[in-house]
């Protein structure tokens, strides 16, 4: 699979999820960015934006396994991982999956679970494997969570840890449509759901070319300074008690390769890392919080970007 290949992968899906979702192009973009980077996305905006029918789009738009588990506070970790029971016709202990052995993993709220439930995927993010009991089951691939979250009502929620955080490449807000984009979605859905008659157009062995793929995208010596550079000026900026870390570079550096190809390039520019940034290292900052004035993450993110110096070099693989 060659790189236009992959473009053209990756326009199939943003084709087909647009015929639910309307006017969220760029929003369509992160998410594949991350799919193909092999990464995990946190979706946050408040209820009603679209975040659940987006993840579902993604899902029915890949011949995949999918699973969705609705975050609550009495949910238990073996609900999600699993459990082994005991099986009283064959008179021995029999493992019983649990929701995250799938392909693409729906956390609705994520924030509403307790963070020893919320700490139960922290494993099977980072490493695609679980352990229950002592034995480790290794997850299939490719392995994508799709996580939602309310960052506006506090009430029965509790803050993702920054562990927790740290596991996804990206954080995105979906945010309210335009004017116009609210009438086109009014008259999509005034006498059918899209959603419901969406079909796959790419397979699960399509999605794991185009990963492996993406991985050789061309990033330039002096690039890979820059992506290091805006990492180490998170950790001295003086808004930030912890900055980013190495996770953070290889995320970022992974992000900007697969956004690269989704944008029909074979290498990867400055603008494209100055592009992904917020998004991948906004929600990995711990900020020092004041009582006069509070910058938030991603106000931080483009004061650095804004500071730090671009490389102007033939960015191509000579």
């Amino acid at each position: 699979m060659e790189y236009k290949s992959i473009q053209e992968f990756a326009e199939r899906i943003k084709n087909n999820i647009e015929k639910v979702m309307i006017g969220k192009t760029d929003i369509v973009e992160l998410l594949l960015a991350a799919m193909l980077a092999n990464g995990h996305i946190l979706l946050e905006d408040v209820p009603g934006t679209g975040k659940t029918v987006l993840a579902k789009a993604l899902a029915k738009s890949i011949d995949a396994d999918f699973k969705r588990i609705q975050f609550t506070p009495d949910l238990l970790p073996s609900d999600i991982t699993g459990i082994n029971y005991f099986n009283q016709k064959q008179g021995e202990f029999t493992f019983r999956s649990g929701p995250a052995f799938t392909n693409i993993l729906l956390a609705d709220e994520i924030n509403r679970a307790t963070p020893r439930t919320q700490s139960s995927l922290l494993e099977c993010m980072e490493e695609k494997q679980i352990t229950i009991d002592g034995e480790t089951h290794q997850l299939d691939h490719p392995f994508l969570v799709i996580a939602t979250q309310n960052p506006i009502e506090t009430a029965g929620t509790f803050p993702l840890p920054e562990a927790q955080l740290d596991r996804f490449l990206m954080q995105v807000s979906v945010g309210f449509p335009k004017f116009q984009e609210e009438i086109a979605i009014l008259n999509r859905f005034i006498s059918d759901n899209p959603l419901e008659k969406l079909t796959a157009v790419c397979s699960k062995d399509e999605l794991l070319k185009a990963q492996e793929v993406v991985k050789t995208v061309y990033v330039h010596p002096s690039l890979m300074e820059y992506i290091i550079t805006i990492i180490q000026k998170t950790r001295s900026h003086k808004s930030v008690i912890l900055g980013a870390s190495p996770r953070g570079s290889l995320a970022l550096l992974k992000a900007v390769q697969a956004y690269s190809v989704i944008k029909g390039f074979s290498y990867v520019t400055p603008e494209i890392i100055k592009y992904m940034a917020p998004f991948v290292l906004s929600h990995r900052l711990v900020l020092r919080t004041t009582f006069q004035k509070s910058e938030s993450a991603m106000e931080i993110m483009n004061s650095i970007l804004e500071d730090t110096p671009v490389p102007t070099e033939d960015f191509k693989k000579q």
